[in-house]
């Protein structure tokens, strides 16, 4: 079988003595979409906050790639190709779409001691190029985030993992608070990520958003893994179930 892109081998957290993970051990393949589930308190967020770099494990061993590694910070994670799109994500809804896209990377004119011009036409050109590449018609990068929808500003957010080469995304209740339609249009995104080489971990509440873009569905429940199939090999139902 094809070496899995994440492995988490028997990962341990507590907080102040309440043990958030217990002893998990999960495998993400390369290209597939997997869907984690879990009520408030099942640990999927703390498991997610690790692989994102916000917290260290008290325990356990990741492996990205085959080979060990130490995410200390969101920078480790996305210098390893770990992309995390938060519900309420880190947009500046008073910037540009063409700034958000960079924020953080931006590309200079030229440099001194890391200090220089911000390059704002290929800002521009990019975000255009990026927003183009995940199908979301946007009338202009210079348009503010706060002027988006919802769905709107988790397009851009995957345009950004996208345009800077994410082999995971972790997608964080994208769903949360959108209409029908913009719902539909976040699904369409998770879905296309495959044909662009990009594997995605979708966290949601929603089963059928799970069920309707994930070929895999993991359930967690008072911080252990208690079901892990292919969507095609269970049901909504049986998921229930076990939460």
């Amino acid at each position: 079988m094809t070496q899995p892109i994440i492995e988490v081998r028997n990962l341990h957290k507590w907080y102040s003595g309440v043990h958030a993970v217990k002893g998990v051990t999960l495998d993400v393949r390369p290209g597939e979409a997997l869907g984690l589930v879990g009520d408030n308190g099942a640990g999927k967020s703390t498991l997610i906050n690790i692989l994102s770099g916000l917290h260290r494990p008290d325990e356990g061993e990741i492996l990205v790639e085959g080979k060990p590694v130490n995410i200390r910070t969101p920078k480790d994670a996305m210098a390893l190709g770990i992309e995390t799109i938060y519900q309420y994500n880190s947009m500046v809804p008073i910037m540009s779409i063409a700034r958000n896209l960079f924020i953080g990377r931006e590309p200079l004119k030229f440099s001194i001691g890391g200090l220089g011009w911000l390059d704002l036409k290929k800002m521009r050109e990019a975000s255009v190029q990026a927003i183009a590449d995940v199908d979301l018609h946007l009338r202009s990068p210079d348009a503010l985030v706060g002027e988006l929808s919802g769905g709107q500003r988790q397009g851009v957010a995957i345009a950004r993992a996208m345009h800077f080469k994410s082999k995971v995304m972790i997608l964080d209740e994208p769903t949360n608070h959108l209409s029908v339609k913009e719902t539909a249009k976040v699904i369409g995104f998770v879905r296309g990520l495959k044909e662009q080489g990009v594997t995605a971990i979708f966290i949601s509440h929603n089963m059928h958003h799970v069920f309707a873009c994930c070929d895999r569905v993991v359930a967690m429940a008072l911080g252990k893994i208690v079901l892990d199939k292919r969507v095609s090999e269970t049901s909504i139902d049986e998921v229930h179930e076990v939460l």
